[in-house]
């Protein structure tokens, strides 16, 4: 087989570790000797052994002579666990087919230059466009050390997110609501606006999910610290948190109680649209948040595209019409005056979940 082929392998293997290596990249590896594989391994879960170190160890023979596939260049210095370039030197294998170097500014090249220096043979860029790809928040978390913001919005054929009375129950379908359950176990954070909680009380919880569960940290925008103390939101379940992320005009006896429930509270500068997200995104980075499922609702999804905070945009589209001219739409705030000031997304892909359509698309220089 290709190289190509074993590489589809070793990216198959990574996409186990969704949701539950953040901030570390997917990766995954498959060892082959003579034309078999004889070890495949991935990284399973932050903190734990990478995927070289698990595909040899998990070999059934040893891995004299033998060529590695791993989507993502192999670390050269100790972290949590010790190098893995040195590791695969040490079992003796003979070539590297390697996806993509590391793209940590800091590290990037050490490991492949590891490799060649020990003699082993090194072939990089097989598959890369895929695996960056999968890789997108890692990439972005480890260059700019601010999270990578996904908005999430689900509307009808014609653009509302409810009916005019309010009713949003439920405009996608079974399967796209799996879909974003799948989304938010992928992602560290999910972040909504205080008008959601107090008019939802949304658990903010991964559910349908039949692998392992992470629930996301919870981030809720409340400039003036709004938010009931037993909004559902705030309920800690399996170990997550919540983040509430205020303003100078949140009374402290307030933000003093959230403290004292285990609420984590963020004082923020105050901008025209309330909390700076900018400000919030900084200090999200500081404690490894990597990315964030932004979920709206509209006013905050108009503030977090206008203050540029937005990587890419999710949006599931139900073939539905309500019409209303106050039923809302997913994007609200003071909006654009001109087309030509219009905020563009780009490359723009399209396909069929269920009987709905998921659009997916890019903002700007970010990606």
């Amino acid at each position: 087989m290709t190289d190509e082929v074993y590489m589809q392998k070793a990216i198959k293997l990574s996409l186990t570790g969704m949701g539950l290596v953040n901030p570390n990249p997917l990766v995954g590896a498959v060892i082959v000797k003579n034309n078999e594989i004889i070890g495949e391994g991935y990284h399973a879960s932050f903190g734990e052994a990478h995927a070289e170190v698990n595909a040899i160890n998990n070999a059934v023979t040893n891995c004299t002579d033998a060529t590695i596939y791993i989507t993502l260049e192999p670390c050269s210095h100790h972290g949590k666990t010790p190098p893995c370039a040195l590791k695969i030197i040490d079992s003796k294998i003979k070539r590297a087919v390697i996806g993509i170097t590391d793209p940590n500014p800091l590290v990037s090249g050490k490991g492949i230059k590891l490799l060649k220096d020990a003699g082993i043979e090194v072939t990089i860029g097989v598959l890369s466009n895929e695996i960056m790809r999968l890789n997108e928040v890692f990439i972005y978390y480890i260059t700019k050390r601010t999270p990578f913001v996904v908005m999430k919005t689900a509307s009808t054929f014609d653009g509302k997110i409810a009916t005019s009375i309010g009713e949003s129950r439920w405009i996608s379908g079974e399967e796209s609501r799996k879909f974003v359950h799948n989304l938010r176990q992928q992602y560290s954070g999910i972040m909504v606006g205080i008008n959601t909680v107090v008019s939802d009380d949304p658990e903010l919880t991964v559910r349908h999910f039949m692998g392992k569960k992470k629930h996301p940290v919870k981030i809720i925008i409340d400039s003036t610290a709004r938010i009931s103390l037993k909004a559902k939101a705030l309920v800690r379940r399996n170990g997550s948190k919540t983040i509430i992320a205020v303003t100078s005009k949140a009374p402290s006896a307030k933000i003093k109680d959230l403290i004292n429930i285990g609420t984590e509270v963020i004082v923020c500068p105050k901008t025209e649209q309330g909390v700076d997200l900018k400000y919030l995104m900084n200090e999200l980075g500081k404690m490894s948040i990597d990315s964030v499922l932004l979920e709206g609702g509209a006013t905050l999804n108009y503030s977090a595209l206008e203050q540029g905070i937005v990587n890419k945009a999710i949006s599931i589209v139900a073939p539905k019409i309500v019409g209303g001219q106050n039923s809302p739409t997913a994007v609200a705030g003071k909006g654009i005056e001109q087309l030509s000031n219009a905020i563009k997304i780009n490359h723009l892909s399209a396909k069929a979940i269920g009987n709905d359509i998921l659009l997916e698309g890019y903002f700007n220089e970010n990606n």
